[in-house]
């Protein structure tokens, strides 16, 4: 079954590649459509991805939070897709946590992600994540609130 839902919010994502403001602009319209009691995974990936295109730190920061509340959302339940979604989710709040200045909780949040490793294939996502938390934990030890370069 299709979920023509997943592919507006993809295909929105995908502007983020060329125009920013307009990946901005149809993520957040998805998100009011879809509303604070929609589909949790919906809200996830929308929140997600948002946390990629904003212009702050502290914005990417509520964006991240707001994904990994998806997850967590009461009556919804933990499953295996969900579950693998948290080093990433865990990842990015570092992330985020780093970026504003906050390193003590970019460190717990870092540890989460580490914790929650296992859940990962070992294949190019899983690779990802893996050299995704290097650089952050680098960018930490160095006291760094720059952003990251994609790699």
């Amino acid at each position: 079954m299709t979920d023509d839902r997943m592919a507006d919010i993809y295909a929105a994502v995908r502007l983020g590649g060329v125009d920013q403001e307009a990946a901005r602009r149809a993520l957040h319209t998805l998100w009011e459509e879809i509303g604070e009691y929609g589909d949790p995974l919906h809200r996830c990936v929308i929140a997600h991805h948002l946390a990629d295109v904003v212009e702050t730190a502290e914005e990417a920061l509520v964006w991240d939070q707001r994904a990994l509340a998806a997850v967590f959302a009461p009556g919804s339940p933990l499953d295996e897709g969900m579950r693998g979604f948290l080093p990433s989710l865990y990842l990015n709040l570092a992330d985020s946590h780093r970026r504003v200045g906050d390193f003590d909780s970019a460190r717990m949040q870092l540890a989460l992600a580490k914790g929650h490793l296992e859940v990962l294939a070992n294949d190019a996502y899983g690779q990802v994540i893996r050299t995704g938390l290097d650089h952050v934990s680098g960018a930490l030890d160095a006291g760094s609130t720059e952003r990251l370069k994609a790699s």
